[in-house]
This record gives C-alpha cells, structure tokens and sequence, in this order.
C-alpha cells in the first residue's frame, strides 16, 4: 500500500482529522462504563434519584459529543477517501494510455478493466475505514485495558491474557486469508475476461449457436470464483465465533474474579458491572478491528495487482526531444525519402521468433504503396512501426531522414494519418468522430474528408446529417459505413503519411475503387500505404510490397511482380481474372493508376 497511498498527499488534514476525532469519540465512549458505576454505587445505592438523573444527563451529553465527533470522522475520511479514489484511477487510466501495444497485450483489456474499477473501489473502501476504526479500535481496546486497571488490578489481568490472544487469532487468519484474496481477484479478471467478449461478440455466438457452451463455460468460471470466494470466507468466517468464545470466556474470568474481590469488600457492585461492560466494549471493537483487517487485506491484495500495472514502464517513451521536426523539414527539402525501412526486424514480447525480418524498401514522398501479402504474414506489423506502435527490434525505421525514435511522439504521430483494421467508433455524433483527426476542423474540411472516404452520400441521408448519434461502438452503423468514417477521421487531418490497415475490405468494388481515385487525385504529396488482401485493391500503386512468413518476396509495380515473383503471382491467379493477371487492368486496376 505504500506506493499508493502518496495519492493522500492532498487530503493531509482530512487524513489526520478523521482518526483525531474518531478517537475523540473513543475517549468520552470509555467514559461511559466510569459514570454507569457511579450510577450504581451511589445514586442506586442511596436511592439518590437526582444524582442518577443528573448523571444520566452526564450520558447523554457524552453520546451527544461523541455523536458529532463521529459524525464529524465520517465527513473527512469520506473526502479523503473519495478524493484518493479519484487520483488513483485518474494516475492509473494516464499510465494506462501510455503504455504501448505491446504492454496492453500482454495483460490483457479484462485484467486492466478490473484494475480501474473493482480493485481501486476495494481500496478506497479500504482507506475509508482505516481512517474511521484504525486507530479507534486499537485505542478502545487499550483503553478500555487501561482503564480497568484504574478499578481493580487483580480483575484487570484478565484484559492482558485476552487482548494477545485474540490478536494472535485475527492476525493469524489475515496472514493466510491475503495470499487468498489474491486468486479471487485473479478469477474475478477470468469472469470479467468472459464477460467482455460474451457482450462484444454476442452476435458471433449466437450465428454459430454457440449460446449453451458460453453459458456452461460463464458458469464454470464463476462456479471457480464461488468456490475460492467461499473457501476464503470460510476461513475468515472463523474470525467472530473465535473472538466471541474468547471474550465470553475472558468475561466468565472477570466475573468469577470480582465475584470473590466484591465478597470481601475490594469491589463494588459499580465496578463489576463498568468491568463487565469494558469487556464487551473491547469484543465490540475486536470485531470492528477483525472486519477491518478483512478488508485491508482484500485492499492490499488489489494494491498489489495496480502497483503491477504502476511497475510495467512503456517500452515505447516520449523523450520530448521534439528538435526531430525541424531537421526532418530540412532533410524533406533536399529530396530525401519520405520513409525508409533499413533491415527493420521485430519481435513481439517473448515471443521465439522474429515476426519481421529484414525489411528494405523507400517510398518518396506522393507514392502509393501497397502491401499485400497471406495472413500471418506481416502486413499490420510493418504498417505499425511507421507511428511506433511498436518498436523495431532491428534496423531503422526513418520518415524525412530521421529516425521515428528521434522523434517526440505527439509530433510523429501528427505527421501519421491511420485506419486501423478494425474500425473503431466512439458514441458520439458523426462530427464529433471525424473530429477525433483533427479537434478544431471546420465543417468545411469535414465535409470534403467525408467526401473524400465516400461517406458524404449515406451522411447526407441521415436525419442529421453530421449530428447523427452514433451509438457505443457504431452499433447503429453498417460495417461498409463504419470503416469509411474511419478513413474520413484519419483524412481530416491531412497527414503526410497515411496508412490504411485493410480498411476498406467491407467495401464494394466499385466504392473501394472510387475511394481510391479520390484519395490519389484529391491528396496530392501525401504518402499512402494501402495493406490489403485483394490483389485488384493495390494493383494500381507505385510500389507493391509482397509479404511472405515476415520477409519480402517481392518489390515492384503489378506487372513487374507479375514476371518476377511467385507469391504475388499465386495471389493474383486464385483472386483476378486471366486478363487482369496478363496485364490488361480492368476499370478497377485504373482507378489507383
């Protein structure tokens, strides 16, 4: 906890605050049992009613303070606790988005969903109570020990057997409870994990009827999370029944012992009774304290598991060097390529092989390049190294002569316009979406990117128009429209580079070519890298690169990778026609062209 807890650093006076007057309320609660033996020894004893009333009046005024002091606790600890809640997940859900691709895929969306809401809501329920009974509790418990040794030494050895027994028990149970809590929450991230591709992937379960097996398999994983929740509760269940036989037993010991002090006069018949009630006071707070720990330890469970995302360092960094931009402008003007792959290789994470390997080629400024290659061969890889989603593991990747790493990343990335395979749309209207390329785009500019993206027609046709709702995820959207309004969002911006991940495959052929005319003829001097699997899609760029197994098969224009490379030449046989494959391009190949 102690890395996380700097987020009270802002909530010092509530931190402080908060126990302060919860121990105030301790001290006037362990006056209570002092002015019931009062009661008892003199006004009862005397058949004095004035003095019982006016020390019944001297109760609740003490219920009274401590009330407001109470109250007074919750207020602050409640601020603190809410406001460390709300640091913590704003700090985490930053780190978060600047952690690349790699980190995000090795633990997982699910895991890091649990992280920000479950986990840091368990820790801020935490805190609250830390501050409430931390030090209230241990303080009654000494107190109410002390105190009792004020009426009568002998009674009060009693208190010094019970109190180390009782910690033995609640401290002994959190040390074998925590390592436990740590697979409940593990199993919580498998449910969740379960959960999230269930509701993403509904429609894809229910197609292929796979409703039962989804079903049994949810339950399995839950029934996994039951039985290690239950197991965890068992032990923690013992925790109130060993408390209470020790504390009635402890009570059995005061009254047995103060029995034979009041038969010989030590006692009175008060202090048994503030005894008695001592005791009870601590069993109370034993209790509280036991329940405490439970939660602390479920706390400091999920701190570990955010401290784990908190631990994991961006393997891509922003150095802010950002002196990349104008040297990059110099070097653009004396005619150097616009990018550059220099032997590029990459590795994914611990992965045993290289997934790229030995990657060389240059695309000037203004070119259309396409890159087509069978899945798995590494085409979204290549394209990814260009905005450094991922890092090269080998060689260089330049844009403007410079090396992407030489680059702070805000000015890299503005310089990249990307589609990505799958198209992503948040909920929002139309304009707010296309906006995501460029915040302060008019409507003008908007208007000629949906153009652009083939998009301006079906807008149009909405009820209003660019102020259409787009629902979470473009539910409400065909998968042809989602993807040109994607295209329009990269377009807005005007990038200098732009890649398209396979962004048009739910796309006709006839929009796709259309899409591909408008972007040649309407974005002049903006370098356009087209991945795609349709050989008719990139058959019209200045340069094809043929991917095969990571490496490059192939560098040319269609006609020259049709006399000179054999994967590109089995590609376009099993998806063209005979003439297009002898070289006679169809409307379509001259679209690009």
């Amino acid at each position: 906890m102690k890395g996380i807890l700097r987020y009270l650093r802002d909530y010092k006076k509530e931190s402080v605050l908060a126990p302060l007057f919860k121990m105030l309320e301790a001290c006037f609660e362990l006056l209570i049992p002092i002015v019931m033996a009062h009661i008892i020894d003199t006004g009862i004893k005397n058949q004095d009613m004035g003095y019982v009333l006016r020390m019944c009046l001297v109760m609740i005024a003490l219920g009274i303070i401590g009330l407001s002091c109470s109250l007074t606790a919750q207020y602050f600890s409640a601020k603190a606790a809410t406001g460390f809640g709300t640091a913590l997940r704003s700090d985490l859900f930053r780190h978060i988005t600047s952690l690349s691709y790699n980190e995000i895929d090795t633990i997982g969306t699910s895991t890091l969903l649990t992280r920000m809401t479950s986990d840091i809501n368990q820790i801020q329920t935490g805190v609250n109570l830390v501050l409430r009974l931390f030090l209230r509790s241990p303080f009654i418990v000494f107190g109410a020990m002390i105190m009792s040794f004020t009426i009568d030494v002998k009674s009060a050895m009693t208190f010094v057997v019970t109190i180390p027994a009782l910690s033995i028990v609640v401290f002994g149970i959190m040390l074998v409870s925590i390592p436990l809590f740590k697979k409940v929450q593990a199993r919580l991230d498998k449910v969740m994990l379960l959960t999230r591709e269930n509701l993403e992937g509904a429609r894809v379960i229910r197609a292929f009827n796979r409703q039962q097996k989804e079903v049994d398999e949810f339950d399995k994983s839950t029934d996994d999370l039951m039985d290690i929740q239950l197991y965890v509760g068992r032990i923690s269940a013992f925790l109130n029944p060993v408390t209470y036989v020790i504390i009635n037993l402890a009570t059995v010991a005061i009254i047995w012992i103060a029995a034979g002090q009041t038969d010989i006069g030590i006692l009175s018949q008060g202090k048994v009774v503030a005894l008695i009630n001592y005791m009870s006071q601590i069993l109370v707070e034993l209790v509280k304290l036991a329940n405490l720990i439970i939660n602390i330890t479920k706390s400091i469970a999920c701190a570990k598991r955010i401290n784990v995302v908190f631990d994991t360092k961006p393997s891509i960094t922003d150095d802010e060097k950002g002196s990349a931009s104008p040297e990059a402008q110099k070097a653009s003007g004396q005619g150097v390529p616009k990018v550059v792959f220099d032997n590029v290789a990459l590795r994914y994470g611990k992965a045993s092989e290289d997934s790229l390997t030995g990657i060389s080629f240059t695309a000037k400024a203004g070119e259309t390049i396409g890159i087509i290659g069978g899945t798995g061969s590494g085409k979204s890889s290549l394209v990814n190294l260009i905005p450094r989603f991922y890092d090269a593991t080998g060689g260089a990747v330049k844009i403007d002569g410079v090396d992407v790493k030489d680059y702070d990343l805000r000015s890299l990335r503005m310089k990249v316009g990307v589609v990505p395979q799958k198209a992503v749309l948040f909920q929002g209207t139309i304009a707010e979406n296309i906006r995501w390329g460029k915040n302060d785009a008019t409507e003008e500019e908007i208007n000629e990117a949906l153009t652009i993206a083939q998009a301006k027609e079906f807008v149009d046709q909405k009820t209003d128009g660019m102020n259409f709702k787009i629902t979470q995820g473009g539910k409400n959207l065909s998968g042809g429209q989602k993807q040109r309004l994607t295209i329009a969002r990269a377009v807005v911006r005007k990038p200098e580079i732009l890649i398209m991940d396979d962004s048009a495959s739910a796309l006709d052929f006839a929009t796709d070519a259309a899409l591909r005319r408008a972007i040649k003829e309407q974005t002049k001097g903006m370098t356009v890298f087209i991945v795609s699997q349709r050989a008719s899609t990139i058959m019209g760029a200045d340069q094809i690169i043929v991917l095969d197994d990571g490496q490059v098969a192939g560098i040319g224009t269609h006609e020259e990778l049709l006399q000179s490379c054999e994967v590109y030449q089995e590609i376009c046989q099993s998806q063209l026609s005979a003439n297009e494959v002898s070289g006679k391009k169809t409307s379509a190949g001259n679209a690009m062209a």
